[in-house]
């Protein structure tokens, strides 16, 4: 359903385009707008993933750095039949995440600090896994199609409104201008409906991954407060990213409206409780105890300050099941815990 959705959205995105293009600008007008728009989304969708990364200060991390993660990571990619991701982080107390990539084969998922303290090893792979089914759906080329619309009709009905469109469109002066600046608005909407709907499948997919709808459910639920009440400065500086993260890192509030990147988190979790009844598992019993996915004498890139974030990782937030990135107790540096941790699928 939400597939057929995206697909009708597109529809409209293009017919949109279409209806504005021959009001405003006539066919040459209409071509010259749509080969600026192509032409900048191209070069945006081939450099997206360096653009998001660098956006948001994200480092990348060495399986020697972070190998409890790169080991989810892994388990994960196998289980979505996908290759292996480049795994980032961004040093953000805000708990958030997002993936990138133009396709497959040049994909990176990327986790907040705050995200690997605050969630369970269970919840951080239903985050982890969401990121993955956006890969392997190319979500990425999907936005980036209705962004090259949405451009599109932005460059249009400015110029529409530059050069009075044309005389015998039969909208007038008045009607040229609201539809100049009407269309634009409607575009958006779409392009925030085609997010949203995204959004609903990566949640899916992402839960069939990781085997355990709860665990994604308790993750939103946790990422959901822990995103309304820390700031994400870098998002709030940069809003055109927003899409990207599981959660919106603007405001927290996830209302489910027009204007809204991403869909109510009640709903998202209510999705996938649906979901966990339809697959007979039962609820979660809570996150266990933190596990660390760093090793204790490495922080990611060798250069984050004892007082940054990773240092600061002790304990949990909200309900008290945070994870620390150091390695706690064993052997510091051999990469041994006190107990054996296994997998959440063995």
């Amino acid at each position: 359903m939400n597939f057929m959705r995206t697909a009708m959205l597109l529809a409209a995105m293009t017919a949109l385009f279409l209806v504005v293009g021959a009001a405003l600008g006539g066919q040459s007008g209409m071509a010259i707008a749509l080969v600026f728009a192509i032409g900048t989304n191209v070069f945006a969708w081939w450099n997206s993933d360096r653009m998001a990364l660098a956006s948001n200060d994200a480092r990348e991390v060495s399986e020697q750095e972070a190998p409890e993660l790169y080991a989810l990571v892994r388990e994960l990619a196998q289980r979505a039949q996908l290759p292996m991701p480049r795994v980032y982080v961004v040093d953000s107390d805000q708990p958030n995440a997002f993936a990138t990539g133009r396709n497959p084969e040049n994909a990176a998922v990327a986790v907040n600090t705050g995200l690997v303290r605050m969630l369970s090893r269970e919840e951080l792979a239903g985050v982890i896994a969401h990121e993955l089914a956006h890969i392997k759906h190319r979500d990425t080329l999907t936005m980036t199609i209705t962004a090259t619309l949405a451009g599109a009709i932005s460059s249009i009905a400015q110029w529409g409104m530059f050069f009075g469109g044309r005389r015998d469109n039969g909208l007038g002066v008045i009607g040229t201008i609201a539809l100049a600046i009407l269309a634009p608005i409607a575009a958006m909407i779409v392009q925030m409906a085609v997010s949203r709907s995204r959004e609903y499948v990566a949640d899916r997919s992402g839960a069939e991954i990781c085997g355990n709808p709860h665990w994604l459910a308790d993750a939103l639920a946790k990422i959901s407060q822990g995103a309304a009440a820390i700031p994400n400065e870098r998002a709030e500086a940069n809003p055109a990213m927003a899409h990207m993260f599981i959660v919106n890192p603007l405001n927290g509030s996830g209302v489910d409206n027009l204007f809204s990147t991403h869909p109510n988190v009640e709903n998202r979790i209510a999705a996938l409780q649906e979901l966990a009844h339809q697959m007979n598992i039962s609820p979660s019993r809570g996150g266990g105890a933190g596990w660390a996915p760093f090793r204790d004498d490495v922080a990611p890139g060798g250069s984050y300050p004892a007082g940054s974030a990773w240092g600061r990782a002790k304990g949990g937030f909200l309900s008290g099941e945070g994870i620390s990135p150091w390695r706690r107790g064993g052997d510091r540096g051999t990469g041994r815990n006190d107990q054996d941790r296994r997998g959440p699928w063995g």
